[in-house]
Parts: structure tokens; sequence; C-alpha cells
């Protein structure tokens, strides 16, 4: 479910209401899966790729795509819309990979993308960090919470998502964490466990 202008609203139901040429639920379609975007994208861009490309030229780009070829999408749930969306991200993010990586592309595939139920592009949720048994996100990332997901981590402080982002999506050490956040390493994991705190209080609200 989303909630875009305070009304609860599927994205079944706008998917319906954008084929049937109503341009105003077509624009509040793309809007409501535009935090999603920015988290998948984040997974593909890589940090040396980001003087030529970043999440958020990804992401402009893709619905720029999607828009065009919106008739060319088959699917009614909200699982195969998203996967229909990663692919088209995907496959630009290759492009830009291919265009200034060379070999980026090997490492790139590392990143782990979120994933619907009958998508094979991906997980079926974000994976555990590496050292921990079971994590406060972890329980709270389910798939059909994807675009719920999306949206709490925008609403977060740019330190709480980006330590979030680091750790849970990218899988980094919290020795490169700290590095990459000029911080300390103790300061780095008080600082992720707050933030899956804030995150889960936001998916909660």
């Amino acid at each position: 479910m989303i909630d875009p202008d305070s009304q609860r609203v599927t994205v079944e139901e706008l998917l319906v209401a954008a084929r049937q040429g109503d341009a105003q639920q077509r624009d509040r379609l793309f809007q409501a899966c535009r935090s999603y975007l920015n988290v998948v994208a984040r997974t593909h861009v890589r940090t040396r790729l980001q003087a030529k490309a970043d999440a958020s030229d990804l992401v402009q780009l893709t619905l720029l795509e999607a828009h065009r070829d919106f008739d060319r999408f088959a699917g009614r749930s909200e699982a195969e819309w998203l996967a229909w969306l990663r692919k088209i991200l995907a496959h630009n993010a290759a492009d830009i990979i291919r265009r200034f990586a060379g070999t980026g592309k090997r490492q790139a595939e590392r990143e782990v993308p979120l994933a619907q139920p009958g998508d094979d592009s991906g997980p079926a949720a974000v994976p555990e960090p590496a050292g921990r048994e079971a994590t406060p996100s972890q329980q709270i990332i389910c798939r059909d919470r994807q675009l719920r997901l999306a949206a709490a981590l925008e609403s977060l402080a740019d330190d709480h998502r980006e330590v979030i982002l680091l750790r849970n999506f990218e899988r980094l050490p919290f020795d490169e964490i700290a590095s990459r956040m000029q911080r300390s390493r103790p300061a780095v994991q008080m600082l992720w466990s707050r933030a899956l705190k804030k995150l889960q209080e936001a998916m909660e609200e």
C-alpha cells in the first residue's frame, strides 16, 4: 500500500487508472516508486563511478524510459511493476558500467538489490549483515513492504540513511564505513544501531 496524498491507494489501482488514460494517477504511480528506485539505484552505482553518474541520474533515466514504454508493461501486480522498473534500471546501470568501468560489471553484480515475489533478479529480501544472527532491519524488511521501506529510508536523517545503505545494502565492513563517513568504528556501530531503530519506528508509523 502507498499513501501519496493522504488517500490509501494500491499500486494495482494506480496501474488500472493509468491504463485508462488518467494522467494524474499515472504521475502518482511513478512518484510513489521514486524513493524505491533511489534505494535500488544506490546498489548499482559504485563509489568510483559517481564522478560520471549518480543514483539520481540513474533514477531519472529509468523513470523517463518507463514513461516512454509504459504501454509495453503487461503486468498487473505491484511485484510485477517493481520488477519491471528494476530491470530497466539494471539495464541502464549496466550501460554506464560498460561505458566507464570496464570490469566494473563484475563488481556491481555483488551489490544487493531489493527483490519482489516472483522475481529472480535478486534475493527475496535484504540479507542480514555479516556477523549478526538477526537484526531489526531483517525483521522489518519483507517482500510486501519494499515501497514502505524505501519511503522510510528517505525520511531518515542523512547520516542514518547513509549508514544503513552502506551496511545493509552494500554490505560493507564497519571499518570501511568508518573511513567513508570519517568517523571511528565504534561511532559508526552506534550510529548504525540508532539508525535501525529510527528505521523501524518510521516503518511502524
